[in-house]
């Protein structure tokens, strides 16, 4: 088998999508897990104002209110968590993704003041933070919290995690890569505006540019400049079209690069890291 099907078929990614049918695969999704586990109540996701945080907020709070209706449990609820790093440059476009949600909560959590503490304590045994390694300690700080919300709100900690960003390895292992449950896998960048546009979300919150914004030298800095390729290409990629040789590669090249980020913790019994 080729290496792009492969990867489409190791993604799930489908080359046409029906939008409304989509949404109702992952708001039947979270209601089937929630109640196969009657243990769980709540549903929390960490919210930055981008495409992906939005339209997973979105489908968690819908099926949170579907749940409540459906079985009368007013246990049931969704936590928004705002995780800033001191303040964030495009907190108006975090408020919109709220106003748009519609969360039954929203909980604030400042990571700023625990990663310089983190930073400085490593500091203190001679390990200084690179730029990129302090972007991924805020990825990291910002899922710790979420999980000690998670664990006091009987509850599970929501991923964003699509295809586009799977295929290139484009989060921080244990970080926005560590979560329980994916709604949205199985989505490109270009599907997962079209179940935005379906919920009728404000078109500036997907049509920005995406960013991991973790960088304190690089503020802001799109995911296409770090990838080296468009999010059009990478949808392409994922649709079974055929794109220039030179993009393939870069692609595949990530691919194979964070097939780690992907796996559980390797084992005697685990060979993929052998794959050249």
């Amino acid at each position: 088998m080729a290496l792009q099907q492969e990867i489409i078929q190791a993604l799930h990614v489908k080359p046409h999508i029906d939008a409304a049918q989509e949404v109702r695969v992952s708001v039947d999704f979270l209601k089937s897990y929630l109640l196969a586990h009657p243990f769980i109540k709540t549903l929390v996701l960490g919210i930055s104002g981008g495409q992906d945080s939005t339209l997973t907020g979105k489908l968690c709070q819908t099926a949170i209110s579907e749940l409540r209706a459906q079985t009368n449990d007013s246990d049931y609820q969704f936590i928004a968590v705002r995780l800033p790093y001191g303040v964030q440059a495009d907190e108006s476009d975090c408020q919109d993704a709220i106003t748009f949600i519609q969360p039954d909560q929203v909980l604030t959590v400042n990571i700023k003041n625990a990663v310089l503490a983190s930073e400085a304590t490593l500091r203190e045994i001679g390990i200084e933070l690179s730029d990129f390694i302090k972007g991924n300690e805020k990825a990291r700080e910002r899922m710790k919290a979420q999980y000690s919300i998670a664990g006091m709100k009987k509850g599970v900690v929501v991923g964003t995690d699509h295809a586009a960003e799977a295929v290139t390895g484009f989060f921080t292992k244990y970080g926005d890569g560590g979560t329980d449950i994916n709604p949205i896998f199985r989505l490109n960048k270009r599907q997962g505006k079209a179940l935005l546009k379906e919920l009728g979300c404000p078109e500036h919150l997907y049509t920005k540019a995406p960013t991991a914004d973790l960088e304190d030298n690089r503020p802001a800095l799109p995911d296409e400049a770090a990838l080296g390729v468009t999010y059009e290409l990478i949808d392409d990629y994922l649709e079974g079209k055929k794109i220039d040789d030179k993009y393939a590669t870069i692609i595949e090249g990530w691919y194979l690069r964070t097939e780690h980020k992907r796996q559980p913790p390797v084992t005697v019994f685990d060979d993929f890291w052998k794959k050249k």
